[in-house]
Parts: C-alpha cells; sequence; structure tokens
C-alpha cells in the first residue's frame, strides 16, 4: 500500500491545491516525519518488551490500531490530502513499531544455523501474500464497474479498507500459534516499566565497546536502508510525477511482488554459499544502477524495467539484513536491540525521503532528486564491507555467557 497505491492516490489529491513537483516533496517529507516519531516509538517499545516478558500482546495491540487507521483512509473525503497524510502517520506508527516485535520472535523460531534462510523465506512468503491482494486491488482499479464499483476513486478506498483487514487477519496466526519466547527478566508494573526501558536504551549505548562489529553493521545498515526505504516511498509519486499512469505504476509494482519471492529464497542460498555479507553488498551494487535508470525513465516500459530490477534485490537485501542482526544480537536482549536496530532503520529513513523532497523542490522536478540515494547504496556498501561477521557473532556469546 505505501509503495504502490497511496502515494499515486495522495499525490491525485494533493494536485488540486499545489504542483505536482510539491506534491512530490510534501509526500517526501510526510514520510522522513513519520520515520522520525516511528523511531522513537520502536526504540521505547523494544526495550519494554523484554522488561514487560510480554512482546506479542503489545503486537496485538499495535497491529490492531494500524489496521483501523489503515482502512480508515477509504473515509477520506475527496482533496483532503492533509487528513490522508494523519491517517497514513496513524497506521504507519504501529506498523512500524510491530515490525520492531515480530523481528525479535525470529531467533526463538529459528535455529542460529537457520536464521539467514528462515529470515529469507519469510520475506518470500511476504511477498507472495502481499502480491495476491495487490493483484486484486490492481484488478479493482484497472476496472472498476466489472466488479460494481462506481470508478477508479471508489476502487482505490475499498483497496485501502481491504489492506487493513487483510492486514489484521493474516496476523492472526502468529498469535495463536507462535511461542512467546522465555524472558530471563522479572515482570513489573507499568511505571517501572517505562524507567526500566529508559535504562536499557542507556545501557544499549553505554554497552557500545561490547558490540562493535555490530555497531559497525547497525551504521552501514543505517546508510543502505535509507536508500532502500527512499525507493519504496518515493518511486510511485517520482513516476506519478513524470507522467506514468497508475495502471501501469501499480502493475509494476506487483511485478515486484512476483519477482522478489523467488529472488528473496534464492539470496537467501546466496547468503548460504558466499556469506551474507557479500551477498548485501552484490544487491547494493543492484541498486546503484537502479539509481541511474531511475533517472532515465520516461516511458511505462522503463517503470516496468525499474520494478524488475528492485525485484531482484529488495527482499534478499532485507532478509539477510536482519538475519545477520539477529546473529550478533545475545539472546537475553533481544527486544532492546531490535528496538535500537529499528531506531537505526527509521532514523536512517528520515534523511532519504527528506533529501528526495528537498532536492525535488529545489529543482522542480524530483528527476534530479534520484542522485541523492547514491551516497546511501555506496556508502552503505563500503561500510558493510568492513563488518566481521563471525567476529560479531563471537562477541554476542560472549556477552550472554557472562
Amino acid at each position: 500500500m505505501i509503495a504502490a497505491i497511496l502515494p499515486p492516490f495522495f499525490a491525485e489529491h494533493a494536485s488540486h491545491s499545489m504542483p505536482h513537483n510539491l506534491a512530490t516533496a510534501t509526500w517526501g517529507y510526510a514520510s522522513a516525519g513519520a520515520m522520525l516519531l516511528s523511531a522513537v516509538t520502536g526504540l521505547i517499545l523494544g526495550a519494554t518488551s523484554d522488561r514487560l516478558g510480554r512482546r506479542k500482546p503489545l503486537l496485538f495491540g499495535l497491529v490492531l490500531m494500524g489496521s483501523l487507521a489503515t482502512a480508515s483512509m477509504a473515509l477520506v473525503p475527496g482533496g483532503q490530502w492533509r487528513a490522508l497524510l494523519v491517517l497514513f502517520v496513524l497506521a504507519f506508527l504501529p506498523f512500524a513499531s510491530a515490525n520492531v516485535l515480530y523481528d525479535s520472535l525470529l531467533p526463538s523460531v529459528a535455529a542460529p544455523r537457520e536464521l539467514h534462510r528462515v529470515s529469507a523465506r519469510g520475506f518470500a512468503y511476504g511477498y507472495v501474500g502481499g502480491g495476491l491482494l495487490l493483484a486484486v486491488n490492481l484488478a479493482w482499479i484497472l476496472a472498476p464497474r466489472r466488479f460494481g464499483l462506481p470508478g477508479l476513486d471508489a476502487a482505490t478506498r475499498l483497496s485501502f479498507a481491504s489492506v487493513g483487514l487483510w492486514w489484521f487477519g493474516f496476523s492472526l496466526p502468529l498469535f495463536m500459534d507462535v511461542p512467546e519466547p522465555d524472558s530471563p527478566r522479572p515482570r513489573a508494573p507499568l511505571p517501572e516499566l517505562v524507567r526500566s526501558a529508559i535504562r536499557e536504551l542507556r545501557g544499549i549505548v553505554a554497552r557500545r565497546r561490547e558490540h562493535p562489529e555490530l555497531l559497525r553493521f547497525v551504521l552501514a545498515y543505517w546508510l543502505y536502508s535509507d536508500g532502500i526505504g527512499t525507493v519504496i516511498r518515493m518511486a510511485t509519486i517520482y513516476g506519478s510525477e513524470v507522467g506514468i499512469e497508475r495502471k501501469d505504476l501499480i502493475g509494476a509494482l506487483l511485478l515486484v511482488q512476483i519477482v522478489a519471492a523467488p529472488a528473496s529464497l534464492a539470496f537467501g542460498r546466496l547468503g548460504q554459499r558466499i556469506g551474507p555479507r557479500l551477498a548485501v553488498a552484490i544487491g547494493l551494487g543492484g541498486y546503484v544502477l537502479i539509481t541511474v535508470v531511475g533517472y532515465l525513465i520516461s516511458r511505462p516500459w522503463h517503470f516496468w524495467l525499474l520494478a524488475a530490477m528492485v525485484a531482484l534485490v529488495q527482499g534478499g537485501t532485507q532478509s539477510l539484513s536482519r538475519s545477520m542482526f539477529a546473529s550478533m544480537v545475545p539472546p537475553s536482549r533481544l527486544g532492546g536491540m531490535f528496538g535500537f536496530y529499528s531506531v537505526s532503520e527509521k532514523l536512517a529513513g528520515v534523511a532519504g525521503p527528506l533529501l528526495f523532497g528537498l532536492a525535488a523542490q529545489l529543482f522542480g522536478s524530483g528527476r534530479f532528486a534520484v542522485f541523492t540515494l547514491l551516497p546511501f547504496f555506496l556508502g552503505g556498501a563500503a561500510l558493510l564491507l568492513t563488518v566481521d561477521l563471525e567476529r560479531g557473532v563471537r562477541q554476542a556469546a560472549e556477552v550472554s555467557a557472562s
């Protein structure tokens, strides 16, 4: 929804009161602001979940809030782009915070030697599930009257409602079947949870010397994740600006969902063969090429080509990054450290959309803004190649043993 349906819908409604390049810039600023807020909430929730010892009830509350806000976008009156942005933020914050708790469950359902493969499989299944719903949404948008809908606007609004229901419904198996990880810490009242969460966050910073490889990885991830997130959030609104029709924008994003599933599995196997660090670096090289192609697009098939290229590398780089981080985290600090991981991702996600929006506003077009992505991919890859993953795993074991 964030990548395919919502940005062009927002651009259409915002274009009634501002030029296209300012609509692109506004969406970039809103995305940056949402990422900044989610960094704070994710870090606090991650640390609190360690103390509380119960991740799943927190996760359930976040999914419920986020899915309701998502479905509510269907009710926003036409032209009310400010209300649309408010609901976007109210949906994105629970989504991003829920992912902190969801990711922290990974080591409890996968053996250490299976982390990379299971993480890649999770992303692959996610692309399949998201692709199925996106295919239905695309059918509604391309032929609304065939489904009894009065037009494109109604089809898009129905898509918002379907995303909220889909999100909540397919979260239920996790709540019913995935076991709650054992917590080595006693539970505490809410005020103590807040105070202990703050102490935990301070402790993560204070213990930075215990995890030098982990923190070097986080810095690298901070850079390249910002570039990846900017591609996801800005691609379709940039495509709208350069004249690509909505059916091509959403169709190309559906292609991403279809191709990214087997590509994620392939990246998982590649990570097992050559190591996840080198596999991710190869994926980042692909993103450098994607940036160059992004500057050149002017026709629908250009956008389809860009989407196919993204599909080949997106899921693999994200899934292997998650499993690399998990392998270097002491088991007793999963929630807090995944909150720290989330903050690195979300704070990184502030700079990319913000720079993209500023460049689009300054140059009067998003075309030149795509070059703001290159430093993120090149710098992140260079720093990632300096990380000693095996040493990071040993450091996590030593901290856990102590």
